[in-house]
């Protein structure tokens, strides 16, 4: 699927959460490890309150579908997708150098189509 170039921050900033999250996705495949990790890190934000009930009530939801389901819903591009994406328990999935990597490249994409 071709990237599309986005000039507008608040589309950057959907960008780069999109690619980041990509990129956890492909994380989570390989190592179903970080997929009990976002569990654990939602059933924490429920007993703390940390986060608002709706997200919580969202992942909850995302978690508790197969792989491939979950990856859909992860990546949905509505703004229901957008805003779940927010609030994120896969934190901490891609390296330090990965996620710079993908930050990069979506600003290189978006300063292409600026010019």
């Amino acid at each position: 699927m071709k990237e599309e170039a986005v000039t507008e921050p608040w589309q950057r900033a959907i960008a780069r959460s999109l690619a980041l999250h990509r990129a956890a996705m492909g994380q989570v495949a390989r190592d179903p490890r970080w997929l009990e990790r976002a569990r654990a890190r939602v059933a924490e934000w429920r007993r703390t309150g940390a986060v608002a009930t709706p997200y919580v009530e969202a992942w909850e939801e995302a978690l508790a579908l197969p792989l491939p389901e979950l990856v859909e819903r992860v990546l949905d591009p509505s703004q229901a997708g957008i805003d779940r994406r927010q609030v994120s328990p896969f934190a901490g999935v891609l390296a330090p150098r990965e996620r710079w990597q993908i930050l990069r490249e979506v600003e290189r994409r978006g300063d292409r189509a600026a010019r």
